[in-house]
């Protein structure tokens, strides 16, 4: 892992915004809602709810009312957590928050880990919640979900030649200036893909990441939105990314370059 940059060549943070993406999470929210807001009580909160068929984006709207940290995003429908994240990065960069969170609505992330995050924030640009590295773990998953799991950041890692040990992680710390420096107009994954996309994005824009172990709990209640089609986009970019980047490395091994 490179060297970290020393805290006071990177701002303060002081202003948070946590973003939680929901579609049909009526009884996961008021939970996470509590989670959050214990653990990081200055933050802010966005739902950015989907038009969910449950109630979730009314709900929300019922928590905001009540509470000046918390904000609602709503959408017109189901379009996918990397542009439901996409919204919530352009809603907060143009408030002028400092960091931006990914969390799940779920619970599986602890919130209970996020000031530790933030403080090392101060010195990243982009913290992950990882699974993968020595502390972290995963609770509840059946065998084939951790190999799958593991396997695919093998595989990011060997094609692509990073450090990132949980490049599909979803809990995620990142500072301002580097989602504005990063090109999210061209982001078009969702699911596993998105991350890797933005963790790609951020190490070549020579942005530093860290990670920190976290204990992931699979979600009591609801249904998991992962599917076959968003592990294959995350598999084919993946692939690409990974060539394009060989290619780049071949490529300046010739003579006279």
């Amino acid at each position: 892992m490179p060297a970290l940059p020393s805290a006071q060549e990177r701002p303060a943070i002081d202003r948070v915004l946590v973003l939680l993406p929901t579609y049909d999470e009526r009884e996961n929210l008021p939970r996470i809602l509590e989670r959050v807001h214990a653990a990081v009580p200055h933050a802010d909160i966005l739902v950015i709810d989907d038009n969910s068929p449950d109630g979730t984006g009314e709900m929300a709207d019922d928590f905001a009312a009540s509470s000046a940290h918390i904000h609602v995003l709503h959408r017109r429908g189901k379009e996918g957590l990397g542009k439901a994240y996409l919204a919530g990065f352009a809603w907060g960069l143009e408030r002028g928050y400092d960091a931006l969170v990914e969390i799940d609505a779920d619970g599986s992330h602890p919130a209970e880990e996020l000031p530790a995050m933030l403080e090392l924030a101060r010195q990243a640009d982009l913290v992950i919640g990882s699974r993968w590295i020595k502390g972290g773990s995963v609770v509840n998953w059946p065998k084939q979900r951790e190999v799958l799991s593991r396997g695919a950041n093998l595989y990011v890692r060997a094609l692509l030649g990073t450090h990132v040990h949980d490049a599909t992680a979803g809990y995620r710390v990142y500072r301002a200036p580097m989602l504005r420096a990063i090109d999210l107009d061209g982001v078009t994954t969702s699911g596993y893909g998105f991350q890797v996309d933005l963790t790609l994005r951020v190490l070549e824009a020579g942005g530093v990441v860290v990670e920190h172990p976290i204990r992931f709990a699979e979600r009591e209640f609801g249904v998991s939105k992962m599917s076959r089609d968003i592990i294959a986009e995350a598999f084919t970019l993946v692939t690409t990314s990974g060539l394009q980047h060989r290619a780049r490395q071949m490529k300046a091994l010739l003579p006279g370059r």
